[in-house]
């Protein structure tokens, strides 16, 4: 330990103590995406002692201008993208135990997803998602490192309930105006700025340095050369999450079973079970126009021009359309309902 993390240690705010306490913690990275990368790569090289990722997508060629730790093998391997960054996670560093899952992270699944964790930290690229981790962490009493990026501008705030208000104090409803990565782009130094920001504000807390925390929301925009810090101030006492605690985002809604990843071009439906890929993979051949399968998923070219991508756990992408009815006419046209 000494060697590998001499100076991270000889960081008087850190020492030996604070490299003690890293090893012992746990944290969770929800998204393996631009941030996600990032994230698991500070985590894992700083020696924190558990880190699980947990991301519902495979690699594509589109990744590679900002996902670090992706490259072109992994594209041509069609790995999802948990599956990938554990590879390359496990050779930066053997000692820290690493957990790849390969799921949508759901208000069935999120309480599961975070037990035994001490901080999560957010890789995601929607609000929709980010709520629902913002009100599982408030919930179980599990601080949150709030981060975003897109276009050239970023933003993070670490909330920690009992200390801070909760990110739906500060935004109530989000609405992105349709600017994702997907439609209006991004630029990797700004993935980078955010990501190091929420790092940061892990470290601290991971080893104790309450006082060092930031308490304010940073936006910036790196190309225009602006830069704001907003104090969080105190919780909203009629906040639905922190005030109230009913925790919207973990009522399970009808809806959430078929959502659209904004700007992909892609329905994601969540499906009844299991999938045998194996089995799939026979079913599909005859009706395919081009089939390509790993153990982690399955992909299907269609005579209609659309794309079926099968997950085991049941999920199914329909790509080619972001309209649910033509969505759900294929998945039942090919899957079943």
């Amino acid at each position: 330990m000494e060697e590998r993390y001499s100076r991270q240690m000889r960081f008087a705010p850190i020492g030996e103590e604070g490299q003690r306490k890293l090893s012992q913690s746990a944290v969770c990275i929800v998204g393996m995406g631009a941030l996600g990368t990032v994230l698991a790569s500070h985590m894992v090289r700083a020696g924190v002692g558990l880190v699980r990722f947990v991301d519902r997508d495979y690699v594509e060629m589109s990744n590679l201008q900002r996902q670090m730790l992706y490259d072109e093998d992994d594209v041509a391997s069609g790995y999802p993208k948990a599956v990938a960054a554990e590879k390359k996670l496990r050779r930066i560093n053997s000692d820290v135990r690493l957990e790849a899952v390969v799921a949508d992270v759901t208000a069935h699944n999120a309480e599961e997803l975070l037990e035994g964790i001490d901080l999560v930290l957010d890789g995601t690229d929607n609000f929709q998602t980010r709520y629902l981790l913002n009100d599982v962490c408030f919930k179980l009493g599990i601080p949150f490192a709030y981060g975003g990026a897109v276009s050239a501008r970023g933003m993070s705030a670490m909330f920690v309930p009992g200390s801070t208000p909760c990110l739906r104090c500060l935004i109530p409803a989000a609405d992105s105006g349709g600017e994702t990565c997907d439609t209006v782009g991004v630029i990797a130094p700004v993935v980078d700025i955010v990501a190091s920001y929420q790092a940061a504000e892990a470290l601290k807390y991971l080893v104790g340095a309450h006082e060092k925390r930031r308490r304010s929301l940073v936006t910036f925009d790196l190309w225009d050369n602006h830069y704001f810090e907003m104090k969080l101030g105190q919780p909203v006492p009629d906040c639905p999450c922190c005030g109230r605690k009913e925790y919207p985002a973990l009522n399970p809604k009808e809806q959430d079973e078929m959502i659209s990843l904004c700007g992909r071009g892609s329905v994601q439906i969540a499906g009844k079970g299991p999938l045998d890929l194996e089995r799939w993979r026979q079913r599909l051949e005859p009706a395919a126009v081009k089939i390509k399968a790993n153990p982690y998923l399955l992909r299907a070219e269609l005579p209609e021009g659309e794309r079926l991508v099968l997950f085991p756990d049941g999920r199914v992408l329909v790509q080619g359309t972001d309209d649910f009815a033509r969505a759900r006419t294929l998945y039942a046209r090919y899957i079943g309902l």
